[in-house]
């Protein structure tokens, strides 16, 4: 290899992968940027649009910054949730929940393989304190549920919280985007359960999403060695 190829904004295939990232992560800030201010004025087009786009330029970003390929996989099937989710009925809700699902399994993997190369554990103390703020949110929620999504919606709140818990094992940025991606989901929940809202929801469930697909997607690049092997 020579020196040239090593050099930031060389020709090389890395070089080439990061010129062409910057662009990909600027669409993906520019649409949710869209989406958002769809939400809030209103525009259903803009947000039936713009929300499909955001987790397949969010993979597209972490792919060319040599993520792992449990990562690509996660947002992508957040990619499937969120299509899922735009139907306004009971089979999509769960498909789109099931897919969700398989994207808080990759994670997990993910983190399981994060512990197993020299960082340390998801402390359990923080794990308790998910544990009881879910079991609390599921004994008060749990009468003004849909008596057809109880039992969906708390397996996948089990598997979400896990995620949320694990997720610390890739650092600060990754664990802040866990908690967001629980917050938002209760956020979800509370509104099927016709709990009082906020003014503009679904802005603030899809605020809380992005930012947590978005700090997920940069505590793994944060801490993901560059040793590993490319797409490991």
């Amino acid at each position: 290899m020579t020196a040239t190829a090593t050099r930031p904004g060389s020709t090389g295939a890395g070089g080439r992968a990061e010129r062409f990232a910057r662009p990909v992560l600027l669409a993906f800030l520019l649409v949710a940027a869209a989406d958002l201010a769809g939400l809030l004025a209103g525009a259903e087009t803009v947000h039936l649009v713009a929300k499909p786009l955001l987790m397949p330029l969010l993979a597209g970003y972490a792919a060319l910054r040599g993520a792992p390929r449990l990562l690509v996989a996660a947002l992508l099937f957040g990619w499937g949730g969120d299509a899922f989710l735009l139907a306004d009925n009971d089979l999509a809700f769960l498909v789109g929940m099931g897919s969700f699902a398989v994207g808080h399994v990759c994670y997990l993997t993910l983190f399981g393989r994060g512990e197993g190369r020299g960082r340390a554990p998801a402390p359990l103390v923080t794990g308790a304190g998910y544990a009881v703020v879910l079991v609390v949110f599921l004994v008060l929620i749990w009468p003004d549920l849909p008596a057809d999504l109880r039992i969906p919606l708390t397996g996948y709140s089990l598997l979400l919280t896990a995620m949320a818990w694990r997720a610390g094992v890739f650092g600060p940025y990754a664990a802040a985007g866990g908690a967001l991606f629980l917050l938002s989901d209760a956020l979800i929940a509370t509104g099927i359960a016709e709990w009082p809202q906020a003014p503009a929801p679904d802005f603030w469930v899809m605020l809380t999403y992005i930012a947590a697909q978005a700090l997920l997607t940069l505590g793994v690049l944060t801490k993901h060695k560059t040793k590993h092997k490319p797409g490991e």
